[in-house]
């Protein structure tokens, strides 16, 4: 029955190879000369001013957007199962509406939270 996972094995063995040498041709090839201008920390042209430990930044649209992605993915299940819909019978079907509640009542929650406000 292993023999049937070989090709896989193979593939996996093969892609390992591949990275670790990119990895360490890499490391012989690039220039190793850091500066100080390189090593600061750069964004839009303007210079870093105060501790980088000490600012607070709002995560609100990084919840906003992991929301949206759980929500998109997990709504990304509905298609198959409405596909193979007669073949899977009435169990299937009331399984999904639980599913559907679910979501609904994740929704409802992150939104009683503020979790979706912009603001």
């Amino acid at each position: 029955m292993l023999i049937t996972y070989l090709p896989v094995l193979v593939i996996v063995g093969f892609v390992v190879f591949i990275a670790s040498m990119a990895f360490f041709i890499n490391s012989l090839v690039s220039p190793k000369n850091p500066t100080r201008e390189k090593l600061l920390p750069w964004e839009c042209g303007m210079e870093p001013i105060g501790n980088a430990d000490a600012g607070h930044f709002k995560v609100h649209f990084f919840i906003i957007a992991i929301l949206f992605i759980v929500f998109d993915v997990e709504t990304l299940f509905l298609f198959p199962w409405a596909v193979v819909l007669r073949d899977i019978g009435m169990f299937a079907f009331i399984e999904m509406f639980i599913f559907i509640a679910i979501l609904a009542i994740g929704y409802v929650y992150a939104w009683k939270k503020g979790a979706l406000e912009w603001v």
